[in-house]
């Protein structure tokens, strides 16, 4: 959890994929998530965070993940942006582009 903490908390972008393995959606998701992280090259860091996992326990209370995928960005700690279900390549680029816009992100 203290690694989690550290990588929400930085001043990069921060996108987190909250994903259970035996979850229809979650899977149909990975194309998807694999190319967002291979196409943005680093404009945002990109982890994979299995809620069945125990160690993950208190981060799945802490954000309310009830519903998979949940899909969020963060940025020094704060939620930017959230979303459950299935989205494509092209919408999750299009809030990229958004956040990095509002939160005045240098490349």
């Amino acid at each position: 959890m203290k690694d989690f903490d550290k990588i929400i908390w930085r001043n990069a972008l921060t996108f987190v994929d909250f994903f259970a393995v035996w979850c229809g959606t979650c899977r149909a998701m990975t194309p998807v998530i694999d190319r967002f992280q291979k196409q943005m090259n680093g404009r945002a860091d990109v982890y994979r965070m299995d809620i069945e996992d125990p160690d993950l326990l208190e981060i799945v209370r802490r954000y309310n993940i009830v519903s998979v995928p949940t899909l969020m960005f963060f940025r020094r700690g704060e939620v930017l942006w959230r979303e459950s279900g299935r989205v494509d390549y092209e919408h999750l680029v299009n809030v990229l582009n958004e956040l990095e816009k509002h939160e005045h992100v240098l490349l």
